[in-house]
């Protein structure tokens, strides 16, 4: 039986947020960390010619650490773009000045040097001490599967608020018109509305039904039990 390749797709990148404390943790550890985690490398589906890798939020770096003589050692470069213009701090003075830079180098160095890289680079946030705005998008992720994962939570949660609504009127003797029978072809209905509707015909749904089940127990019970000429009114 010939073998099949699955390669994933930039349509099917699924990126999440993560987050890093450095407090108290070496510089290279964090950098590696983080830039393991924006190539994507983490993942069973890598793909190196993919920016398929998470966004990476690392907090608290003003309190990172730095073993050895590094502080004095090591010197960062730069060139104004005149002649003679070379200009060098060392990492304690860049320390002092802004600790954001130090980390956002050490993951930048570790990244690709291509376009590539530079969108990697993109989807890292560094903030010198604990809050960070990026709780929303941590909570819900990003990519497809995320954002469907979100829209079917969403029509859960109404269909739970509708049946609450509809047991709570059947309690005080009302009559509801949406709880007349589904009418048409069943397969046009959203899976939402179809459970909504099976509950309320008490069908139990199994964990590993798809809509098409739910569809056919609906069927089946309308059949089993035909509706009288007022219940159609």
């Amino acid at each position: 039986m010939p073998s099949k390749t699955l390669r994933l797709s930039a349509k099917k990148m699924e990126r999440n947020w993560q987050v890093l404390d450095a407090a108290n943790r070496p510089l290279g550890r964090v950098a590696s960390e983080a830039a393991q985690m924006l190539l994507g490398k983490h993942k069973p589906n890598y793909e190196p010619f993919l920016p398929m890798g998470d966004f990476v939020v690392i907090v608290n770096a003003a309190e990172i650490a730095v073993t050895g003589e590094k502080t004095k050692r090591k010197i960062y470069y730069r060139h104004t773009g005149y002649p003679g213009g070379i200009r060098e701090r060392t990492l304690e003075e860049q320390m002092a000045r802004d600790p954001r830079r130090v980390v956002e180098r050490a993951v930048k160095g570790m990244l690709p040097r291509n376009s590539r890289g530079r969108e990697l680079f993109r989807h890292l946030k560094v903030y010198l001490g604990a809050d960070h705005p990026h709780e929303a998008q941590i909570r819900s992720g990003t990519g497809v599967r995320a954002v469907k994962r979100a829209r079917q939570m969403a029509e859960v949660a109404t269909a739970a608020v509708e049946l609450s609504v509809k047991s709570r009127d059947q309690i005080e003797g009302q009559t509801i018109s949406d709880e007349k029978r589904l009418t048409g072809s069943l397969s046009r209905y959203r899976r939402a509305e179809l459970d909504t509707e099976a509950e309320r015909l008490g069908i139990e749904i199994s964990p590993g039904w798809k809509k098409n089940d739910v569809v056919e127990a609906v069927r089946s019970h309308y059949d089993e039990n035909p509706t009288t000429a007022s219940e159609e009114d």
